[in-house]
């Protein structure tokens, strides 16, 4: 089975991000794991785009996902809806993945 590893990036903020995010802020996830990060990692942004993110690091392209026009770059928003229905705001991020070396 192939390894990926998907770069996701703060691409947009919205409003207020309550987990501090800017443009980009970004994590790695690497097959089931978070590799790494540059802030804590927000668990509604992680929810926001968790269905999505197991499909896509096992091949399936963020096309069919319907997250993207191309097969290695997808995009997901934080659920928060931001102003006038909360004080928050929405964070956009890209995920881009790369097949990684055997």
């Amino acid at each position: 089975m192939n390894k990926y590893e998907v770069r996701i990036r703060v691409i947009e903020v919205r409003g207020y991000c309550a987990a501090k995010y800017e443009v980009g802020d970004e994590f790695i996830v690497e097959w089931f794991y978070v590799k790494s990060f540059t802030k804590p990692l927000c668990l509604h942004a992680l929810n926001s785009m968790l269905t999505l993110l197991m499909p896509f690091l096992k091949g399936v392209s963020a096309k069919i996902l319907g997250i993207g026009d191309q097969d290695d770059t997808g995009y997901v928003q934080c659920p928060d809806p931001g102003k006038p229905y909360t004080n928050g705001g929405t964070v956009i991020f890209e995920l881009k993945r790369r097949l990684l070396e055997h």
